[in-house]
């Protein structure tokens, strides 16, 4: 069926957000104009004032509508400990697990020289600046393990060999009630390397 042509363009963009299809894109282009004129306007100016007023944090890149996010702000959190990631996103990932109270430092991507994105290219000359800054500071790696994270995590270690600074990253193993046979063998591989002695 041949959708009107400003609904195909309103269904286009709705396939554009991640995880949607053509059939759900279609369902929500259609509920969208089942929307009262009031909230249309109210879902357009929205959305123009999130792409307009959020930007990155100056401290750690992180997303926020101020120039500095609420984690760097909050004085409860343990500075001395930097979570690093690729994107904002894992951000709220961590927030939501409410296990973590150190800071973060998004990188905005990861090195990728088939790409031609090389150091200059993420935020790591702040994440420099932060760490000297510090007492001991201590860096998580959270980068996930391709050939980019590691290449990332690799350069990171390089820079800050020379510093007083301790830097450890996720575990990757075997997920809790997984079934071995199911695992891809990078699962597996992690899993080896990263073992730890049982406690008597």
């Amino acid at each position: 069926m041949k959708y009107p042509a400003d609904l195909e363009r309103l269904i286009s963009y709705y396939k554009k957000l991640p995880g949607i299809g053509e059939r759900s894109a279609e369902r929500l282009a259609i509920a969208t104009l089942e929307f009262k004129d009031e909230e249309i306007k109210e879902f357009s100016e929205t959305l123009i004032n999130a792409k307009e007023k959020l930007g990155r944090c100056t401290i750690c890149g992180h997303i926020t509508d101020e120039e500095k996010c609420q984690i760097c702000l909050d004085e409860e959190r343990n500075k001395n400990i930097i979570c690093v990631i690729e994107d904002y996103k894992s951000v709220f990932s961590f927030e939501k697990s409410g296990k973590f109270n150190g800071t973060y430092h998004v990188l905005n991507g990861l090195i990728s020289p088939i790409d031609d994105i090389g150091p200059e290219d993420i935020n790591i000359s702040t994440l420099i600046n932060r760490v000297e800054n510090l007492d001991k500071p201590e860096l998580i790696l959270a980068l996930k393990p391709t050939i980019e994270g590691e290449a990332t995590t690799l350069y990171i270690k390089k820079i800050l060999e020379n510093k007083d600074v301790t830097i450890s990253r996720l575990s990757y193993g075997i997920p809790i009630g997984a079934e071995i046979d199911y695992l891809d063998n990078v699962t597996l591989e992690k899993a080896l390397e990263d073992r730890k002695k049982i406690s008597e």
